[in-house]
């Protein structure tokens, strides 16, 4: 049996290779229902700004266009569709936030782990040295989350949080709605602009007309910053889900030989099942996610990266020996 590897790996042939004696569970094991939070500073500081610009285009759209506007039709539709657009998107945002992405078990590369998935001839185990942790396949370790996140697709700053397998769909749901509500705020301080033209601008904002133009001005350059940059994301993300290809498997343009699942099947199961209104509900999960059987952790030699991109390959036979023939190759990945 040829087992591929490269100058980035070391398969042994020793289980011991793991040094599961240094694989402790954390001191602090968090409690069943414990909230997720990631205590990152840039994390909290771009979270925020988030909430904080988003309440600047309310306090706009309601204080400078909306309250002092003599049509009371135009202002409760556009202030009512508005504000339910911010509310799911500040929702979303929360829920992305504080939702767990898919954290694998910390430090759970122990002796007694790895000798309860029983092994076989020709399977291997990841395991991440940075968190101490064996992971499973499509997982990858989050310096910023200090954790291996399952189906990980980048980490965003905005949310404070992962994007995995867990809390895409509200994700995708926060780019969605805040694209939703700069795109409305782009339309309407359009219309606002065109209606002071043609009257007194005393009259078309209880601001004075210099005020009342840097507010337009700087929600017109927010609200066209953010429709361009949430839209691309929504449509990556939407793209990710239908090809069942994470952004970091599409950046390392991994070829893993693995069953991928269809288009329509891969939506289903992020946004929660069937088509309905649930899918736009940031307050709906996804399906509950199923616990990890113990072939999750484990891989076949076969799908091992060989067909990675390589500046070295090593390559070792298996020859009939006096070796136990349960013995199993153990990988140790470094990302």
């Amino acid at each position: 049996m040829l087992i591929p590897a490269h100058h980035f790996r070391d398969i042994e042939r020793k289980p011991e290779y793991l040094q599961p004696e240094k694989c402790i569970p954390p001191p602090h094991p968090r409690p069943a229902g414990t909230m997720w939070f990631i205590r990152d500073g840039c994390g909290i500081a771009c979270a925020i700004v988030t909430w904080f610009l988003v309440l600047y285009a309310e306090f706009v759209v309601l204080f400078v266009m909306l309250i002092p506007s003599r049509d009371y039709v135009y202002s409760v539709i556009n202030g009512l569709v508005f504000n339910l657009l911010a509310f799911l998107a500040l929702a979303s945002h929360c829920r992305a936030m504080l939702t767990d992405p898919g954290a694998v078990p910390k430090g759970n590369a122990t002796k007694e782990f790895i000798e309860s998935l029983q092994l076989k001839p020709g399977q291997v185990v990841y395991k991440c040295p940075k968190c101490c942790s064996i992971k499973p396949d499509r997982a990858h370790h989050c310096s910023v989350c200090k954790r291996c996140i399952r189906k990980m697709d980048h980490h965003c700053p905005w949310v404070n949080n992962c994007v995995g397998e867990n809390n895409q769909k509200y994700f995708v749901l926060f780019t969605m709605y805040i694209a939703l509500i700069s795109l409305h705020a782009l339309i309407m301080v359009g219309f606002h602009f065109l209606h002071c033209f043609e009257e007194d601008w005393t009259k078309c904002s209880s601001f004075s007309p210099p005020t009342t133009v840097i507010l337009l001005i700087l929600l017109c350059f927010e609200g066209l910053l953010f429709l361009i940059f949430t839209s691309v994301m929504f449509g990556t993300q939407v793209h990710s889900i239908c090809t069942d290809e994470t952004g970091i498997e599409r950046l390392q343009r991994k070829k893993q030989r693995r069953e991928r699942r269809g288009s329509w099947k891969s939506v289903k199961e992020t946004f929660g099942g069937d088509f309905s209104l649930n899918w736009f509900n940031p307050f709906s999960g996804p399906r509950h996610p199923k616990p990890l059987s113990d072939r999750d952790w484990v891989r076949q030699v076969s799908s091992v990266s060989d067909t990675e991109n390589t500046e070295t390959t090593t390559t070792t036979t298996e020859e009939p020996s006096e070796e136990p023939k349960n013995e199993a190759f153990v990988e140790v990945v470094d990302e």
